[in-house]
């Protein structure tokens, strides 16, 4: 009997006792909801597309922390202050000048993509300059070193861009061809998540046949797999990885604008949420996989979404849906304790082992 009790490890004792009370709690509050059922059908499915469309938005943002440490293994976490710098600079210098002078609703869907685009090229500009000046001095280093410098850069944009544009909120112009919903039967969306979904899904395919089918794609498969092979088959390593960094970059600059269209409010500290869940929707998809990225992104979202609803509001827990971030990072507590390598798995390490 002792002996049985000296080859028990109580620490997986807890973390499966932790793991039966999470069940049974989601489980009981989701049917005491269900039950109870205080929202119509029409008010779930709006739940579940606005969870859509902001996953669709953690997704593109994923894909940069996730390109990033795939090629270096590290974790960039300065990647939320590229999405801010491409929504302030788009909105201030783009967005406002194009509504006041009244093309932005003559002309909605050229504004918009012009829009992106300096989104794009500002977050493409802040990502290289942070990457050849902050990072790639440290290649070398341990790997608390650039994580510390990453913060630190984190900081420095935060600051640079309040120093820029103040730290007053400015509010991104309401697009008319924007205004109200679709109607796909019964179903109403807004027309900013319709354009969120499409745009998102356009940028996935694009990123897709740019890593699989080009040249250049290719090159960064070849570093991230191994640096020192890749150099020797001539590839240019310092140019590919940063190219790596202005193509998370890019993907981060078009979710800022999206972001700006559908919460219509931009701020130097703007970035830093949004880039926190969308490093947890990398974890919780799998850090290192474009696609665990995308996935992570759109289950946080939806979680993010329904879940208050869902799981709180059966418990009779007061003001469920202020509690959505806990719920996100409890879930990848969990997420981690069920299954570390993320819901798609870490492709790298599999390779690696």
């Amino acid at each position: 009997m002792r002996q049985r009790l000296q080859n028990i490890d109580f620490i997986d004792v807890f973390l499966w006792l932790f793991r039966a009370v999470i069940i049974i709690l989601v489980i009981w509050g989701t049917i005491a909801t269900l039950i109870d059922n205080p929202y119509s059908p029409s008010q779930w499915i709006d739940f579940i597309i606005f969870g859509i469309a902001q996953g669709s938005m953690y997704a593109l943002i994923a894909i940069g922390y996730t390109l990033v440490y795939g090629v270096l293994f590290m974790i960039n976490f300065a990647h939320g202050e590229f999405f801010m710098a491409g929504a302030m600079t788009s909105t201030v210098f783009l967005a406002v000048p194009l509504n006041e002078s009244g093309f932005l609703d003559a002309h909605p869907i050229i504004s918009l993509i012009l829009i992106m685009i300096l989104a794009m090229a500002t977050s493409m500009t802040i990502s290289v300059l942070t990457e050849r000046v902050a990072y790639k001095p440290l290649r070398k280093a341990p790997r608390l070193v650039p994580l510390i410098t990453a913060i630190g850069a984190s900081f420095f944009w935060q600051y640079y861009f309040r120093g820029l544009f103040g730290s007053q909120v400015i509010a991104f112009p309401e697009i008319d061809i924007l205004k109200g919903t679709v109607e796909l039967g019964p179903i109403s969306i807004l027309r900013s998540q319709v354009l969120v979904i499409i745009v998102t899904i356009i940028m996935l395919i694009g990123l897709q046949f740019f890593i699989m089918r080009t040249k250049t794609g290719r090159a960064i498969r070849a570093v991230a797999e191994d640096k020192d092979v890749a150099a020797l088959m001539g590839i240019n390593v310092d140019r590919t990885i940063t190219i790596t960094f202005a193509t998370g970059a890019a993907m981060a600059g078009v979710a800022s604008v999206l972001y700006a269209v559908v919460f219509r409010q931009v701020h130097y500290f703007m970035g830093f949420f949004p880039g926190l869940k969308a490093f947890t929707a990398a974890v919780l998809g799998g850090i290192g996989s474009i696609p665990g990225a995308a996935i992570g992104g759109l289950f946080l979202g939806m979680v993010e979404s329904v879940g208050p609803s869902l799981f709180l509001e059966g418990l009779g827990i007061p003001a469920a849906h202020q509690l959505k971030d806990v719920i996100a990072f409890s879930l990848l507590v969990l997420v981690l304790i069920f299954r570390p390598q993320g819901i798609v798995g870490e492709r790298l390490a599999e390779k690696k082992a």
